[in-house]
C-alpha cells in the first residue's frame, strides 16, 4: 500500500513539475533587441523626430522585413526605450514580436503616441544597465540578445565601462548608431565632437560583444538608411 502511495505521489510531483516548467517556458524568437534612443539635452527636436520616425519606418523596410522573416523562426522581439540621465529611462513600446508587416506597423503606431520624456545628461552606462534588465525580464527567449544604442554625444554620467563589461559578460552585444552633428554643442563642444571623433569614441568605449559595430548617420537624409543598415546587420547575423 505504501509503495502504491509513494508511486502515486512521485507521479503527481513529476506531473506538477512538468506543468510548471511548461508554464515558465518562454516563446522562442530569433533575436531579443532593445532599441535605446538618446533624448538628452543635446538631441534637438529634429534629431528626436528622426530617431522615432526612422526606427518605425525602418522596421517596415522590405530589406528589414526580409531579414526578419528569413530567420530560423521568422520572428524577433523588440522593445523601444528612450533615455538620458542616470535615472531617466522610459519604455516607449514594451516587448513586441515582429513577424511581418502588420506587427511592424502596430509597433510603429505605438511609438508615435507617446510624448518625449524630459532629459538632460547622457548616461550611456545607465541606459545599458536598464536595457540589460529589460532583456532579462523579456517574456520571450532568444540565443541572441542585442542592445542598440543611438546617441549624438559622449557619456556624461554613470559608470559606462562597468556597464559595458557586465553586459558583454552576459553574452549581450552592444551596437551604436552615432548621430553626427555638423556643429559642436555651444556649451559642451567636447560632448558631440570629442577628440578623435564620435564614431571612434563609441567604438572604443561603448560597443562590445560578438560582431558589435558602429553605424554612422552623418546627416538627416542618411539617417533612415543608417537605421535600416544597422537593423539588417543585427537581425541577419547568424
Amino acid at each position: 500500500m505504501r509503495t502504491l502511495l509513494g508511486a502515486a505521489l512521485c507521479a503527481f510531483i513529476l506531473a506538477f513539475s512538468t506543468v510548471a516548467a511548461s508554464a515558465q517556458r518562454k516563446e522562442e524568437v530569433d533575436l531579443l533587441l532593445v532599441l535605446a534612443a538618446d533624448v538628452s539635452g543635446s538631441v534637438d527636436p529634429d534629431e528626436f523626430a528622426l530617431q522615432r520616425r526612422g526606427h518605425a519606418e525602418a522596421l517596415l523596410h522590405p530589406r528589414v522585413q526580409k531579414a526578419i522573416t528569413s530567420g530560423m523562426l521568422g520572428k524577433i522581439a523588440v522593445t523601444y526605450i528612450e533615455w538620458s540621465g542616470d535615472y531617466q529611462q522610459t519604455v516607449i513600446v514594451d516587448w513586441t514580436i515582429i513577424d511581418g508587416l502588420a506587427s511592424a506597423q502596430h509597433f510603429g503606431a505605438q511609438m508615435v503616441e507617446v510624448e518625449r520624456p524630459r532629459g538632460r545628461s547622457t548616461a550611456i552606462g545607465a541606459a545599458i544597465d536598464f536595457s540589460v534588465k529589460r532583456l532579462e525580464a523579456a517574456p520571450y527567449h532568444a540565443h541572441r540578445r542585442t542592445i542598440d544604442i543611438s546617441a549624438d554625444g559622449t557619456n556624461t554620467s554613470s559608470n559606462l565601462e562597468k556597464a559595458r563589461s557586465e553586459a558583454v559578460a552576459k553574452g549581450i552585444t552592444i551596437n551604436v548608431l552615432a548621430i553626427l552633428s555638423v556643429l559642436p554643442s555651444p556649451s559642451f563642444p567636447w560632448h558631440t565632437h570629442p577628440v578623435g571623433g564620435l564614431e571612434n569614441y563609441f567604438r572604443s568605449h561603448v560597443i562590445g560583444g560578438p560582431g558589435s559595430f558602429v553605424v554612422v548617420a552623418e546627416e538627416h537624409r542618411s539617417f533612415g538608411e543608417a537605421i535600416v543598415k544597422k537593423l539588417i546587420a543585427e537581425i541577419a547575423m547568424r
